[in-house]
């Protein structure tokens, strides 16, 4: 039996693949990918120096219904600060953090990233 992924879900393999090497070329450090907290996840965890950076990347096939970043609403945010704070708790960290999106737009016509550094805060 061969399961077929589905194309949306290598959309978002090949977005996560071009924000790594993204990441790593402007000389971040990569920590964890796809980290996952009960059912929750964080796609990408790297430090940017001293900084622990948490990597929401989302990746569609065009901008009809708006630039990708924003699907990263305040309850993806929520979403993603907890599983932060599960990460930090759990590799016992006291460290500055910062919470970027990374974009993508990969069509047959191009191939687009946009990478926004502070792009949420931490509500209580």
């Amino acid at each position: 039996m061969q399961i077929v992924m589905a194309q949306h879900n290598e959309l978002g393999k090949a977005g996560e693949e071009l924000a790594l090497k993204h990441l790593r070329k402007s000389g971040y450090t990569i920590l964890a990918v796809n980290w996952y907290y009960g059912h929750e996840e964080i796609d990408i965890i790297a430090k940017d120096g001293e900084t622990l950076v948490v990597v929401e990347v989302k990746t569609r096939a065009g901008t009809d219904f708006g630039e990708p970043e924003f699907a990263v609403n305040r309850r993806k945010q929520k979403s993603i600060v907890r599983v932060a704070d599960a990460y930090i708790q759990e590799n016992d960290l006291d460290v500055e953090t910062r919470f970027d999106v990374i974009s993508v737009v990969i069509n047959k016509n191009e191939t687009q990233l946009h990478h926004i550094e502070d792009a949420f805060y931490p509500t209580i």
